[in-house]
């Protein structure tokens, strides 16, 4: 029987990891090379890619920066296709456009947001999967969203339909993957994140917000979580590597809410 070090032990494994340049990308990047695993953080942006790979390898872990469109299918072709493996594959990159209701959200903002958290992900799983049957089998992790499980409407907008349709699509296709490849050994689940702080997304939505919004927002997570609080992104460090382990070697076809109780209530 294996025990509980040996399950969640990474070491020997590649993880390539997109939006790794902050946010919750880093902290998966650091929780899976804390238990072991080389990482490839991809990014778009050079600087925080770089950054992160900087921050690991001055801790001794393995990682190397990589600069990445997702939503550019020939790029994510040629990166991919320069890798010799890939164990995990963590589909986090994401970007947010301004909290509008669904009538006044532009048609570019539209396509621009689910390219990069749809299709991106979708691009990304396409090249990698090929990787791991090769190397008989591998663990496929989709960050998707509590806005792609409930909807959210407390009298103002806190998310777009956009974002809601693109994370719900993430569900989707976490199932369908996991139905198609569980017997060749490739897992897929997905990660539903509530209110967490400390991210690039949070950021971006609080620059297109007026205060008396962010007030309103700040104050309908505090009364909507049972917990009282946001998460952080390093709570979800031992959900990351736990999916991404041995440790849960017969689970796939999952979406995993984390998000202190939001959609319980």
């Amino acid at each position: 029987m294996a025990q509980p070090n040996e399950l969640f032990d990474l070491s020997g494994k590649t993880a390539f990891i997109t939006g790794a340049g902050a946010g919750l990308g880093r902290a998966f990047a650091a929780a899976l090379a804390d238990a072991g695993a080389d990482i490839i953080a991809a990014d778009i942006a050079e600087d925080r890619a770089e950054q992160t790979a900087s921050i690991l390898t001055k801790a001794g872990k393995t990682c190397e920066p990589v600069v990445l469109d997702v939503a550019d299918a020939d790029a994510v072709a040629s990166v991919f296709d320069g890798l010799e493996t890939i164990d995990i594959l963590i589909n986090n990159a994401g970007i947010t456009t301004p909290a509008l209701r669904t009538h006044e959200i532009e048609i570019e903002d539209w396509r621009r947001l689910l390219d990069i958290h749809l299709n991106g992900a979708y691009y990304c799983t396409r090249a990698a999967i090929p990787k791991m049957l090769a190397s008989g089998g591998g663990s496929i992790i989709n960050i998707a969203s509590i806005v792609g499980e409930v909807g959210i409407y407390p009298g103002f907008p806190m998310v777009t339909a956009s974002y809601a349709a693109a994370k719900a699509a993430l569900s989707g296709l976490t199932k369908q993957l996991a139905a198609e490849y569980a017997g060749d050994g490739i897992r897929a689940n997905a990660i539903a994140p509530g209110w967490h702080g400390g991210t690039r997304l949070g950021e971006r939505n609080r620059e297109s917000m007026t205060n008396e919004q962010i007030s309103r927002f700040e104050e309908a997570i505090a009364t909507g979580v049972p917990m009282g609080r946001r998460g952080t992104p390093d709570n979800l460090d031992g959900l990351v590597v736990y999916l991404a382990s041995d440790a849960s070697s017969y689970l796939t076809g999952q979406i995993i809410v984390h998000d202190g109780g939001w959609t319980v209530v």
